[in-house]
């Protein structure tokens, strides 16, 4: 649901702009605005909220969702549109930080990482499944037609919550300041930066990952659409398998997780003058970035249960809020790669990013080695 809603603009952004007669540069502000607004909205509602009753919260978030979906779904101007999206950023981030505690608190503890990989996969799901469907969508009726598909979905998930949602068990609560005391761990500031590096490399290579597939590598536009759907799969399979690393001492495995996410950067430079051999990289780095999420948010919430319990709702969102710093940085450095060296130099650049996280991981293996022995 968040996922088709999220990521379905992009993919009708022309159909937008000629429905309301503007730029595609116009309407693509729509998409700025929507993650710097999702990155700010969510710390700050995560943590006034955190003395609510967690279950109420979640059903009026969604209900919230639903109406600014609906919305976007009627909206007869640009403006509407836009306020339309703001609203919906704003409840968005949270509303994934209260799927993640809700999961993690009906999950038995030896099933948990595959059960918040599984949740983590719905955003891949997304963008293999809701995504094309919502594209053909607008190109068969409208895009208004694509958010009403999601209003719809939304009405399904509100009554699955209403019927399976647990009663919340009461939690520690704090202060605004005593929950932000989480940022100031050592532990939860490298998963932080693992976060943002990680981020960093998938779209240094991925913000352009049409035009490599078509002018770098000479793919035609129906074997993009097939080749997309080939990689969302390859990321459906990384948070599989990110949940069996987090189940056997994750952070114990991520250095080799990374060293393999720094050859497979350099290599994609060399394979990107063979066709076969550029997309098989590709497929890897889809399936290497994503391994590494369900440790890091496993780690935030144990560091928060032992640590600092009034900030469990917190760390929660750090991925999600991180993420975007992330994306941020590997899109503006994709576009300065891109204006003086080339597309084929991007993987180079991806595994300067992927030595830090390398490096970052290292070291919050040496600080969490006591808690496996």
């Amino acid at each position: 649901m968040l996922g088709c809603n999220e990521f379905m603009v992009v993919g009708i952004l022309s159909n937008i702009a000629q429905s309301y007669h503007v730029t595609l540069s116009s309407i693509g502000i729509l998409v700025t605005v929507f993650a710097l607004v999702y990155a700010i909205s969510t710390p700050v509602l995560t943590t006034m909220t955190s003395h609510w009753n967690r279950r109420k919260l979640l059903l009026v978030l969604i209900a919230i969702f639903f109406v600014s979906n609906t919305m976007t779904a009627m909206a007869p101007t640009l403006g509407w549109l836009f306020a339309a999206r703001i609203m919906t950023a704003l409840v968005a981030g949270t509303i994934i930080t209260l799927v993640n505690l809700f999961a993690s608190i009906v999950t038995p503890m030896d099933k948990r990482p595959m059960v918040m990989a599984w949740v983590g996969a719905g955003f891949s799901i997304a963008s293999v499944v809701g995504v094309p469907i919502g594209s053909a969508i607008a190109a068969w009726i409208s895009w208004h037609a694509s958010f009403w598909m999601v209003s719809g979905l939304t009405l399904v998930v509100f009554a699955m919550l209403v019927w399976l949602l647990p009663d919340e068990k009461p939690e520690v609560t704090g202060s605004i300041v005593e929950q932000l005391s989480l940022l100031k761990d050592h532990k939860v500031l490298l998963g932080i930066g693992i976060t943002i590096a990680v981020m960093a490399v998938q779209y240094t290579f991925y913000t352009y990952i049409r035009s490599i597939i078509t002018s770098v590598l000479g793919y035609n536009i129906t074997t993009l659409n097939w080749l997309l759907l080939m990689l969302g799969v390859m990321s459906i399979i990384g948070n599989q398998i990110a949940g069996m690393v987090a189940k056997n001492n994750g952070f114990k495995k991520l250095p080799y997780v990374f060293s393999l996410l720094i050859i497979f950067c350099l290599l994609l430079g060399v394979a990107l003058k063979s066709s076969i051999l550029g997309i098989v990289v590709l497929a890897i780095l889809c399936t290497l970035v994503i391994i590494y999420g369900t440790t890091i948010q496993l780690g935030f919430m144990d560091e928060a249960l032992k640590n600092y319990p009034q900030s469990l709702a917190l760390a929660t969102s750090l991925i999600s809020i991180f993420a975007n710093v992330g994306i941020s940085l590997g899109s503006l450095s994709a576009s300065t790669t891109v204006r003086f060296l080339s597309l084929n130099s991007v993987g180079y650049i991806a595994a300067i990013y992927a030595v830090v996280a390398l490096l970052l991981s290292l070291k919050l293996r040496q600080k969490t080695k006591n808690d496996f022995n």
